[in-house]
């Protein structure tokens, strides 16, 4: 158990060296080297991937369930799906620090393994319900669209 205590804690610094490292000045917020390396086109994404999969990989690695490593997976698809948006996706970045989120679920999944199945399993749930909900919106608007344009015609 001390061995795996010893690589969740070096998990959970380089998560902090990424996500936040530094502290703002009066205020709450800090901020790591992702945020700051992803104003670098291209180079700063590709750096803050290849951490993130290796936070995931060493999940893997000590044991974390199925429904742990997609929620981590999750979590990272959305920093870089909202983090490709100019500008926002900067922002994004500095809020969202999907490393600490993941190091948090490794530590939930150490510490009781069924209750972070359930719970991961829960939230990969409810991404689906949303992306579902979303995509039968999209859906919608199209048909909506559709029609409004053919009338015209």
């Amino acid at each position: 158990m001390l061995a795996l205590e010893g690589r969740v804690e070096r998990l959970r610094r380089l998560a902090r060296w990424w996500d936040a490292a530094l502290k703002i000045p009066g205020t709450p917020f800090a901020v790591g080297l992702d945020p700051l390396l992803g104003l670098v086109p291209g180079v700063g994404d590709a750096l803050g991937a290849g951490v993130s999969l290796w936070i995931v990989l060493q999940a893997a690695r000590l044991g974390a369930s199925a429904s742990t490593l997609l929620h981590m997976l999750a979590n990272i698809a959305i920093d870089a799906l909202i983090g490709a948006v100019p500008v926002a996706g900067d922002v994004f970045d500095f809020a969202w620090k999907a490393n600490l989120r993941n190091v948090e679920l490794l530590e939930r999944h150490a510490a009781d393994p069924a209750g972070a199945r359930r719970a991961s399993a829960l939230w990969l749930t409810a991404i689906g319900v949303t992306l579902v909900a979303l995509l039968a919106g999209v859906v919608a608007l199209g048909v909506v669209a559709l029609r409004a344009l053919l009338r015209i015609v």
